[in-house]
């Protein structure tokens, strides 16, 4: 099946947004904003979800279980999206995504009625993680709907400015997140707030929910959908039409390694990972960072329709790929400059006291522990994992095979030891007094438990939180607009759906522990970065190749 490329002579039409196109994004953001409420409640609580649900773990263990049970969200969407995209593709944009944020309300609503595992063990963490995964399937449904539901209602020319608005929600979903939970923490206490408080924030979203519903049933279904149902051009087996012939599955490649995987990263690196880089790499409390972050956000939220409303006049391709080209050149500047306002004492440290692990690298193990099952015994993993969970830069140099390993923080030298030989009674207090006397070194050293609020640049801080959501709101702002337009209307819920959620919820969804693992691997806090950075780059490339211009395109054309 063909469909028209472009149309050159068309031009952008000025006549103001009708009551009924104001109603269409109204009832399509405001539906996906509680949806995406919902869905970051568990990122922006991964700390109090990892000791509440993974208590049976050791706490750097539990964070990275916590971070792969919000992960398992993202590993789902793609199927979701198959689902509901043929669905959505066969009776209607409508239905399909009144009945996504059914599932993810729900699902939301029973996290927070959800024993912990102190009361009922390891059925917590199971059921907690197959809740995620129907947050994720549902997601994967819910994206696809309504951006395609509001293009198809966008008159030609302005469909970046109008399905810009629906590019707003997984910002202003997360701003209402933190909101919620900043307004709870505070009228709770900390105490409250992490012994049982922390639930309301779920209990919330029925109330959302029962809104989000209302509003959906007053919508009609999309004129381009009623018009190729009336004319009889729809699928029969849209999935097998977008995925199963090459003319049309290579659109989806374009679309997922040359706009969608880049986009991903960058949005995930702007927006979530700056947040776990701020709480558990600068130490910044959750409070602080969480505030920080919505300020960043409530002023970088306007320009998803400054990018969408412009991508209207020069086009998708050149906004999404030089959002993906800045962010590869700026990560690394942005995120040392962080530590420099947001915690400079960490700065200082590792610029005056360089630490440096000697070791035999056959004795050093990959220190990703995501069940928090795996012993760290060899001298070179008891270094290395305690120098990890401090947030401490350091250098490998290799030794001879059967060397101790040993840490050198500043002129001193701390020999580790092997713990493989040892009883528990022995290790238990041989780990004791090595982690002591190495916690006082690097506290002598001038590395900080946390960050001190009194040296702190709130500011500046602020200012590259902003920059980071800035570039987000490049590369995400024309996306949709550039996804509906990639695919004709028989196929589109399907065929957008697919790349946008591997891409987002492969690439982007498992970015936060994968760049922990990198982190941890190399000794480097800032190492990780070269993940979004690669991707952004390979994004660069494709799309400048392969992925057409389409911002002129009539999507109402249909192959007859």
């Amino acid at each position: 099946m063909s469909f028209a490329s472009t149309t050159g002579g068309v031009k952008p039409r000025a006549a103001p947004m009708t009551r009924e196109e104001r109603k269409v994004i109204v009832a399509s953001s405001l539906g996906t904003v509680f949806e995406w409420y919902d869905f970051y409640l568990y990122g922006s609580l991964s700390a109090i979800i990892a000791a509440q649900f993974f208590s049976g773990v050791n706490p750097t263990a539990g964070f990275i279980f916590a971070l792969l049970a919000f992960a398992a969200g993202f590993a789902v969407r793609p199927f979701g999206s198959l689902f509901f995209g043929r669905l959505g593709d066969l009776v209607g944009r409508k239905y399909t995504f009144l009945i996504t944020i059914v599932i993810m309300g729900l699902s939301t609503f029973i996290v927070g009625l959800l024993p912990n595992y102190a009361s009922i063990g390891i059925a917590a963490p199971v059921v907690l993680i197959g809740l995620r995964l129907l947050q994720g399937l549902a997601l994967g449904g819910e994206y696809g709907g309504a951006a395609t539901y509001v293009a198809e209602h966008a008159p030609t020319g302005r469909r970046g400015f109008y399905t810009s608005f629906i590019q707003t929600t997984a910002t202003l979903g997360l701003f209402l997140s933190l909101l919620v939970i900043l307004g709870v923490r505070t009228w709770l206490g900390e105490e409250a707030f992490a012994a049982w408080g922390w639930r309301v924030p779920f209990l919330i979203s029925i109330v959302l929910l029962a809104i989000s519903v209302w509003i959906r049933t007053q919508l009609e279904e999309s004129p381009s959908f009623k018009k190729m149902k009336s004319e009889g051009t729809g699928s029969k087996a849209p999935l097998s039409e977008a995925f199963g012939t090459w003319k049309n599955a290579k659109i989806g490649l374009y679309a997922l390694f040359g706009s969608t995987a880049g986009q991903a990263v960058v949005w995930y690196t702007g927006q979530f990972y700056a947040l776990f880089f701020l709480t558990q790499t600068l130490k910044v409390d959750s409070a602080t960072a969480n505030i920080q972050i919505a300020i960043a956000l409530a002023f970088a939220t306007p320009f998803f329709l400054v990018f969408g409303w412009l991508s209207d006049k020069v086009g998708r391709k050149p906004i999404i790929l030089g959002g993906c080209l800045l962010a590869a050149l700026l990560y690394f500047p942005l995120f040392n400059a962080l530590t420099r306002a947001a915690n400079p004492d960490l700065a200082a440290a590792q610029a005056t006291s360089p630490v440096t692990v000697v070791a035999d690298a056959s004795e050093c193990s990959f220190q990703f522990n995501p069940v928090g099952t795996a012993q760290f015994t060899s001298s070179c993993d008891i270094a290395k994992s305690f120098l990890a969970r401090n947030s401490v830069n350091y250098e490998n140099i290799a030794a001879p095979a059967g060397t101790v390993a040993a840490i050198r923080i500043g002129e001193r030298t701390f020999e580790s030891f092997d713990a493989r030989a040892l009883s528990a009674e022995e290790r238990t207090a041989r780990t004791a007094q090595f982690q002591a006397d190495l916690t006082a070194a690097i506290r002598a050293a001038g590395y900080p438990a946390k960050a001190d609020p009194a040296k702190m640049h709130y500011g500046l801080t602020v200012a590259i939180l902003f920059v980071l959501v800035l570039l987000v709101t490049m590369v995400y702002g024309p996306i949709a607009a550039q996804l509906v337009e990639l695919f004709p209307t028989r196929i589109r819920y399907s065929g957008m759906s697919l790349p946008y959620h591997i891409g987002n919820g492969w690439f982007g969804g498992f970015l936060p522990p994968t760049i922990f693992a990198m982190v941890a691997a190399t000794g480097n806090i800032y190492y990780g970065l070269w993940y979004p950075i690669a991707i952004a780059l390979m994004t660069l490339v494709i799309g400048l190749l392969f992925v057409p211009e389409t911002y002129k395109r009539d999507i109402n054309t249909f192959d007859t």
